[in-house]
């Protein structure tokens, strides 16, 4: 899969979307922004645990979206292989192949970060 041209393909409906349901669009960046804030734990841990959720819940673009945001965040690909570990001992067969969804998207989006690409 091409993440990046799946995240910007979703990005376009939920802008589709995002038209028609403004106020909706906006409670949910407020509660976003609110989620996210540092905190007794810092951005890239709480986008580690929504990662593990998003490879629970089968979610693809929420792992693109955690995956992106923790690359920004200077994640390593370590810190991803452990949380995918946790979410496979979560999710058993289902956490496995999603984890391994998000360890490829990782790599691509990474690589642009660290100039492979």
């Amino acid at each position: 899969m091409d993440w990046k041209a799946f995240l910007g393909e979703t990005e376009k409906r939920i802008g589709t979307l995002t038209k028609v349901a403004p106020e909706m669009a906006k409670g949910y960046g407020t509660m976003s922004r609110a989620a996210k804030k540092n905190g007794a734990l810092d951005e890239k841990t709480k986008e580690l645990v929504a990662l593990g959720i998003a490879i629970t819940t089968r979610c693809e673009s929420c792992i693109g979206f955690h995956v992106r945001s923790l690359v920004r965040l200077g994640t390593s690909r370590d810190e991803i292989i452990e949380t995918l570990e946790m979410a496979a001992y979560m999710g058993a067969g289902p956490g496995i192949t999603y984890g391994a969804k998000a360890l490829e998207a990782f790599d691509q989006f990474a690589a642009d970060r660290d100039g492979d690409e």
